[in-house]
């Protein structure tokens, strides 16, 4: 299990392949490559990309 980038929460909840939310701070996660890409679930229900917010070694991912 991971540290969400966002709120630094470990309550991650999976959803999918890959795929996670971070019940804390309502952002949905992918895995890929071992980097976190951090997505926001506007209302309409898509997705908007928060990456830029974040440094990359802090999205990265190692196990």
């Amino acid at each position: 299990m991971f540290i969400c980038p966002n709120c630094q929460s470990k309550n991650i909840g999976k959803i999918g392949v890959n795929q996670y939310y971070c019940w804390h701070c309502f952002i949905e996660l992918s895995l890929s490559n071992g980097i976190i890409h951090t997505h926001q679930v506007e209302e309409d229900g898509t997705l908007s990309s928060l990456d830029d917010l974040f440094d990359e070694n802090d999205r990265r991912y190692s196990m």
